[in-house]
Parts: C-alpha cells; structure tokens; sequence
C-alpha cells in the first residue's frame, strides 16, 4: 500500500495488517507492476486481473476519502490502476456509506471478485467487524465474482441499482388503466433532487479524473 497518513492510526486497516505481516508499504514514485486501486482507474477490477494478481500482486492507495485531493495520484507509478464496483462499506468509521471503503474492504472486495475468497476470509478476519464487510454485501460480491469482465460487472452494478431504486409497490390504476395518484402525491413530485444515497447510474463514485499537468511526468 502507499500511506498518505491521512487516517487515524488507531483505526488505519492498512497498518494493521502492516503489523500482522499481511501487507507492505511503498514507496511513491517507486513503481508497482500489480493491480492497484485507485480512484484513477478507468475500469473495475474484475476476473481478467487474476492473473495479474497471482504474478505481481495487489496494491491499494490508504488515505483519507475527504482529502483526495492531497493525493499526488499522478505519482503513483501503476501499470494497472483498477476502480472496485459499488459496495457499501462496513467498518467503524464509514458504516453504512457506499463505496467509502477502508483499505482492508477495498482489498478484500478485489480478491473476492477475482476468485480469491480464501485470502479475503483471512484479511477480514483480522478485524472484529470484518465479517459485517461480507454480510452487508453478500449479493453483489456473489455477482460480481461470476463477471467475466469489467464491462459485466458495471452491468451487474447498474442492474442492482436500478432495481434498488423502483417501488416494491405497483402503482394503483382505474378500470380504463390510467393511473390513480395517492395521497401526498401532486404533478410537481419526482426523483429530482431526492437523497437516497445512490451514486447515478453511469458513474462510479471511486473514480477522480486527474487534469493535466506536468507532474504527470515526474
């Protein structure tokens, strides 16, 4: 992983599983020839990086989700920068939030979807909620591992979110068919503007567009 040390130290995953032998630092600018993820990835991890990940590893960027920012991502030297689907995260400090993982769920997540469950089991285990990780997301995990690509998994995505966001309910109608309104509904009312803490439909939420510069170089 590369720290920023932009996390509390008493809550950091990443140097957790530092302590427990389970992962080592980088360096920036000193390169990683493995699957790393990063808001800058242009597509998700899926079932094609395996491969990669069995040869050159695995690799994750810890720091703060409200300091991006502050990240020097142009300098982190990655051959395969990966985006993770939609998840909702389970650790202490963004519980409940979507896509706002720790490093120990981020990584996790990637060694699930690539067939890697066993190593993600002993990972998660070494924290106490761990597990909640895998409850709160057993039905996307499930779906994504069986994704053959990043462009299945985006669809597997937007097909759950879509299917989170339409009425269990069907919409009462009249003899002739047409629709009948209820109560606290008017012609005004609509999705727009409503807060249901989904990310749209065609975006991923983990991902940041880096803007040119000549950082990029160095």
């Amino acid at each position: 992983m590369w720290d920023f040390g932009q996390c509390d130290a008493k809550r950091c995953t990443g140097r957790k599983l530092a302590r427990f032998g389970l992962i080592k630092e980088l360096r920036v600018g000193g390169g990683f020839g493995g699957i790393v993820l990063s808001p800058t990835g242009q597509q998700c991890v899926s079932r094609e990086d395996q491969d990669l990940i069995n040869r050159k590893g695995l690799a994750v960027v810890d720091c703060s989700w409200h300091r991006l920012e502050d990240v020097p991502f142009a300098k982190l030297r990655c051959a395969a920068p990966r985006l993770l689907p939609w998840l909702v995260a389970a650790n202490p400090v963004n519980y409940g939030r979507p896509c706002e993982l720790s490093c120990v769920e981020a990584l996790a997540a990637a060694l699930i979807i690539c067939g890697e469950a066993d190593t993600a089991d002993l990972l998660l285990g070494k924290f106490k909620w761990g597990h909640a990780f895998l409850s709160l997301n057993r039905e996307l995990l499930k779906s994504y591992s069986e994704c053959k690509n990043s462009v299945e998994i985006i669809s597997v995505q937007n097909d759950w979110l879509s299917r989170q966001r339409t009425p269990v309910c069907n919409t009462p109608t009249s003899d002739k068919g047409e629709e009948i309104k209820t109560h606290g509904e008017d012609e005004h009312s609509s999705d727009e503007g409503s807060e249901d803490g989904l990310p749209p439909l065609e975006r991923n939420m983990n991902h940041v567009y880096l803007e040119d510069s000549d950082d990029e170089s160095s």
